[in-house]
């Protein structure tokens, strides 16, 4: 079971998505939060695998407190969730360390996937807020296409990256687990779980969806 956090401020909102997450599948609604100080305070008390976070709160919003939990919980999951679309606040969640972000407009199938996702590692990034992010680092991708060379692209070893890292980077990118990289490249979980920690490191990214978001922006990959 993945025991989640859910700090919303909106009252009629919070009891949807409360409901919501009661009856799905594997996971565990172990506390609310209606103000990004209460949030905190939960998250300390609980210590949640997961948090679903709005960024508009009020006393303090979701991108302060996403920082200061990540800093006694830095294993926590945060997914912002929130209908702000904004550059600002997309990358500001990242850079506080959020490790997904999807939109309120989002079919309650696709929270739930959300948070399966960034619960297992892997960085969550809704469509919209995608083509935003790709847009504003100048980067085209999908599952089908090869990453396009742009004149700004920076030198892969500027990072100190190996030839495996950059492969375990793009697989990353991909949005495969540490088991499925495993799987892929056929080396041990273990293996690609150092990979992984390494990567982070050169990168300077706390989660998985940051180094992905400097992997593109960079084009490492």
């Amino acid at each position: 079971m993945i025991n989640v956090l859910l700090v919303e401020d909106h009252e009629l909102y919070r009891m949807g998505l409360s409901m919501l997450l009661s009856k799905a599948e594997d996971i565990n609604l172990i506390a609310e939060a209606a103000d990004g100080i209460e949030g905190v305070k939960k998250a300390r008390e609980h210590s949640p695998q997961v948090i679903l976070m709005d960024i508009g709160l009020p006393n303090m919003d979701g991108i302060e407190a996403t920082q200061r939990i990540k800093e006694f919980l830095p294993e926590t999951k945060i997914l912002i969730f929130t209908s702000r679309d904004s550059e600002h606040d997309i990358f500001e969640s990242f850079k506080a360390g959020a490790d997904g972000y999807i939109m309120k407009g989002a079919s309650p199938e696709q929270t739930i996937n959300a948070i399966k996702a960034v619960y297992e590692g892997v960085g969550w990034i809704d469509p919209a807020i995608a083509k935003i992010v790709f847009s504003n680092i100048g980067v085209a991708r999908s599952s089908n296409t090869t990453p396009v060379d742009f004149d700004n692209k920076k030198d892969k070893n500027s990072y100190g990256l190996t030839e495996r890292e950059l492969d375990v980077l793009s697989l990353m990118v991909d949005g495969l687990t540490n088991p499925q990289i495993a799987d892929k490249l056929i080396i041990t979980r273990a293996t690609a779980k150092a990979h992984v920690h390494s990567i982070l490191q050169k990168l300077c990214a706390t989660t998985r969806t940051q180094a992905t978001v400097t992997a593109m922006k960079e084009g490492l990959v």
